[in-house]
């Protein structure tokens, strides 16, 4: 289970199960990068904004060495920045330059929202309250129209999008010539998005879940389901919870920097309708209460209240 693959609309392949290294401190991501690959990973997951790039590049050298692999046998993703939603090529190049590659295989947009490309912050301008300094000449549907001219200059294999709601992608798809390849969204037994997953997989939208485990401190690992399904299967809860994605046929981005946990998360199994089904009630009546988070605008689950007002209606 843990080499399935997938084929992207593009007709590319991409391995289900993923290295994410957000929140990867510098000093632990190299080695974490290596090891996966070393240990049979073929995805990697990373972005401009983890300011980490520059050591998973270190880590994708490494990696490739030891293990003996070619550039062409990893999948290597990252993603476009909100104040660089105008200067979409410019961010690109900063990102190969940090992960010393010529080309990614997965470009995204990391989120439907610009930001001042001149504010007072390179990532997180702001405006004299506080509030993100968000730049309302520009669109996210711009963005996309640029994003769609990468692939011909050989920097790009696929472009796709990241924390697209419902809303956000039927505007998206409604001016694309090219429809995302894949949609990167927080996903886990707490908040399946199921809407967005069917909707994703109508239109040939590969679906990749982020913090599959749930958020820090995430009671999931305790969850009745969860603990029952694996029981049933003798693996762990983590292995459960990684297996769940697969199961509803999306990617999972696992991330850790502990070489042990790294390993263990290869463990994934198949699970049946009813470990799923299991597994799908828990959001029924434990499921995460959904905000907008102010900065954004977007739709976004957290597990607790963030500094935000309560969604009252899907966007």
């Amino acid at each position: 289970m843990a080499d399935t693959v997938y084929t992207l609309n593009t007709g590319a392949q991409i391995p289900a199960l993923g290295l994410g290294t957000w929140q990867s401190d510098p000093g632990q991501v190299k080695a974490a990068v290596s090891h996966a690959i070393q240990k049979g990973y073929r995805h990697i997951d990373c972005a401009y904004v983890y300011d980490n790039e520059d050591e998973v590049g270190q880590g994708i050298k490494d990696g490739l060495e030891k293990s003996g692999i070619k550039r062409e046998d990893l999948f290597v993703t990252t993603k476009l920045w909100c104040t660089y939603h105008s200067r979409v090529e410019e961010n690109l190049d900063k990102s190969l330059k940090s992960l010393g590659l010529e080309y990614v295989d997965l470009y995204l947009m990391h989120w439907p929202v610009p930001m001042n490309p001149k504010g007072n912050n390179e990532k997180f301008p702001k405006l004299p309250d506080g509030s993100r300094d968000l730049d309302e000449s520009w669109s996210h549907l711009q963005t996309w129209r640029e994003l769609e001219k990468l692939p011909t200059t050989g920097k790009v294999r696929a472009i796709g999008v990241s924390n697209y709601s419902v809303k956000y992608l039927e505007q998206l798809l409604s001016v694309a010539s090219v429809t995302p390849a894949a949609n990167q969204i927080e996903n886990h037994p707490y908040l399946p998005q199921q809407e967005i997953v069917d909707f994703c997989k109508s239109k040939g939208i590969l679906v990749e879940a982020y913090s599959p485990l749930g958020s820090t401190g995430s009671p999931l690992f305790q969850e009745q389901g969860v603990q029952e399904v694996a029981a049933k299967h003798k693996v762990t809860a983590g292995a459960v919870l990684l297996s769940y994605h697969i199961a509803r046929g999306l990617v999972v981005l696992a991330k850790s920097v502990t070489p042990s946990r790294i390993e263990e998360n290869r463990n994934v199994i198949k699970l049946d309708s009813t470990d799923v089904a299991a597994l799908d009630k828990i959001s029924n009546s434990k499921g995460i209460t959904r905000y907008v988070y102010p900065a954004f605008g977007v739709n976004v689950g957290f597990p607790d209240k963030p500094d935000g007002k309560i969604l009252k209606q899907t966007l």
